[in-house]
C-alpha cells in the first residue's frame, strides 16, 4: 500500500480547507524511505497559544502517574457483566504496569480550569497488563494543562477471568458513564473524545466504530446514552487482527491462538469503519517492531473512503511504546499536532489558524 506524495494535503488528511486553513501544509516524504515514506505535516504556523509539552511528557515517575482528583467506578455493584474475574488484589509494578483488574473504573483527572471538553484515555499493554506509568498518566496531565478533564480507564483483562469482550464493555460503559456525569464535571457531552496507545488504540478504536454494537445487556438509565466520542485519536495502535498482520498479543488475547478469519475481521478497527465514524487522529513511527504501520495505512485508507474526516502522521523513527514521545524525537511532535487538529474539529476551545 503506497501514498504518493504531493502538495494537495487532502490525501493525508480529510479535514475541509476553509477559510485558508491548512493550505499552508505539505506533505513531508524523506529521501531514501521505500514503500511507506515519512509523512508529516509542516505547518508554517501554530494556533495560538499552542504549548510546549516537555513539561509533561518527560514525566515518567510511576508514583506520579495516577494522581487523580478521583476515581469512578464503572458499575453498579453486583451488576458487572463479563464473568468472575481475577482473585486478589490489583497488582501496580514500579513503573506504573496494572494487571489482577477486578475493579475496573476511570481516574479523573480535573483541570484546574475547565473548557468544557474530556477526554477518555486508554493505555495499552497488549490486553495482558494496562501501561498506566508510561502512558495515559502521563497524557492526562498533558490534558489537564490544555483544560480537558482527562478520565484514565483501567479496563479489565480478558486472559483474567473475563470474557473476551470485557474491555470492550469497559470502553463502552465507560464512554456512558462520562456524559452521565458531565453536568458534575462541567462538561459538554457533545465534546467528549478517546485516545488510545497500542492495544488500547485497538480499545478506543473499537469503541469510536462499534458503538452500534451493545456490549452488554442494559442495567441503568447510563445506558441509554451514546457511547461514541466524538474524536478518536489512536497512537501506535494495534487495528488489524486479519494476517498476516496478526502477530500481536492483542489478537492472541482478545480472540485467541487460531480465530477464524471472521473473528478477526469483527475485530479488526479499520474494517468496522463506517460513514458515522468520528474524526480520528493517527500517529504512528514507521519503524514500529510491534504493530506494523500498516495498521494506520489501512486505517486511514478506510476513513478515507467512507469520508471520516481524518488526519495520519507516520513518522520515520520512533519504533513503539513512546507515550507522550521523548524530548528531542521525531515522535515528541505528536503532542502539539493533536491539540491543533482537536482545536480545528473543535473538541478543545482555541483559534486555529
Amino acid at each position: 500500500m503506497d501514498f504518493i506524495a504531493c502538495d494537495d494535503a487532502r490525501s493525508l488528511s480529510q479535514q475541509p480547507q476553509g477559510n485558508g486553513v491548512n493550505r499552508n501544509r505539505r506533505l513531508i516524504m524523506s529521501a531514501g524511505l521505500s514503500a511507506v515514506a515519512t509523512m508529516a505535516f509542516a505547518r508554517g504556523e501554530k494556533h495560538r497559544g499552542l504549548r510546549d509539552v516537555r513539561d509533561v511528557s518527560d514525566v515518567r515517575d510511576a508514583r506520579t502517574a495516577s494522581r487523580a482528583s478521583e476515581s469512578l467506578a464503572l458499575w453498579p455493584s453486583g451488576k458487572m457483566p463479563g464473568g468472575s474475574g481475577p482473585t486478589g488484589p490489583e497488582h501496580v509494578s514500579a513503573k506504573g504496569s496494572v494487571t489482577n483488574v477486578s475493579h475496573p473504573r476511570m481516574n479523573v483527572y480535573r483541570p484546574r480550569k475547565a473548557n468544557g471538553a474530556a477526554v477518555l484515555v486508554i493505555s495499552g499493554g497488549g490486553y495482558r497488563h494496562i501501561e498506566l506509568g508510561s502512558e495515559s498518566g502521563p497524557a492526562c496531565r498533558w490534558l489537564q494543562s490544555l483544560g480537558v478533564t482527562a478520565f484514565e480507564l483501567i479496563y479489565r483483562l480478558p486472559d483474567e477471568g473475563w470474557i473476551r469482550t470485557a474491555p470492550l464493555q469497559d470502553g463502552q460503559r465507560a464512554m456512558r458513564v462520562i456524559r452521565a456525569a458531565a453536568p458534575s464535571f462541567g462538561i459538554d457531552a457533545q465534546r467528549i473524545g478517546v485516545l488510545g496507545f497500542s492495544a488500547g488504540g485497538h480499545l478506543a478504536g473499537m469503541t469510536a466504530v462499534t458503538p452500534q454494537i451493545d456490549r452488554y445487556a442494559s442495567i441503568d438509565a447510563t445506558d441509554k446514552l451514546s457511547s461514541k466520542p466524538g474524536i478518536a485519536g489512536l497512537i501506535y495502535p494495534v487495528l488489524s487482527l486479519v494476517p498476516p498482520f496478526d502477530n500481536t498479543e492483542t489478537r492472541r488475547q482478545l480472540i485467541g491462538e487460531h480465530p477464524s478469519l471472521a473473528e478477526a475481521i469483527e475485530f479488526s478497527v479499520d474494517r468496522q469503519v463506517t460513514g458515522t465514524s468520528p474524526p480520528t487522529f493517527l500517529a504512528q513511527a514507521k519503524d514500529d517492531p510491534v504493530s506494523p504501520v500498516d495498521n494506520s495505512l489501512m486505517m486511514f485508507n478506510a476513513l478515507r473512503k467512507n469520508d471520516v474526516l481524518a488526519e495520519m502522521h507516520i513518522f520515520q523513527a520512533g519504533g513503539h511504546g513512546w507515550g507522550m514521545g521523548q524530548p528531542g524525537s521525531l515522535v515528541h511532535a505528536w503532542p502539539a499536532l493533536f491539540e491543533t487538529w482537536a482545536v480545528y474539529n473543535k473538541l478543545i476551545p482555541g483559534v486555529p489558524v
